[in-house]
């Protein structure tokens, strides 16, 4: 799970913003319209991050269709502190590494 964290997070492209997304969704679960909003992204772009974090075990979902609300798996909630520890070493600008 660690270097499948680094490789999401730190490794690809658009990984500062499905880290925001994990560090939301630890606090508490949203729909994909509430994440447009909260990060002033595309909404496309938020799905996208989404289905790469679902398709590797990260977040699910529950519902359909826009009201469709994405949690952090119990995987993952059981492996945050990793996640913190591969935020903390990823060049982003502070008022991006302390999420709402």
């Amino acid at each position: 799970m660690k270097q499948l964290l680094w490789w999401l997070i730190a490794g690809s492209k658009g990984g500062i913003n499905r880290a925001r997304i994990i560090q939301v969704l630890h606090k508490r679960p949203y729909n994909a319209n509430q994440l447009t909003s909260l990060f002033s992204l595309d909404y496309k772009t938020v799905r996208h991050h989404l289905d790469v974090l679902k398709k590797h075990q990260i977040v699910r979902s529950m519902g359909e269709g826009y009201g469709t609300m994405y949690f952090l798996t119990d995987q993952m909630n059981t492996r945050y502190e990793d996640f913190m520890e591969i935020w903390k070493q990823v060049d982003v600008p502070d008022e991006i590494r302390e999420e709402k």
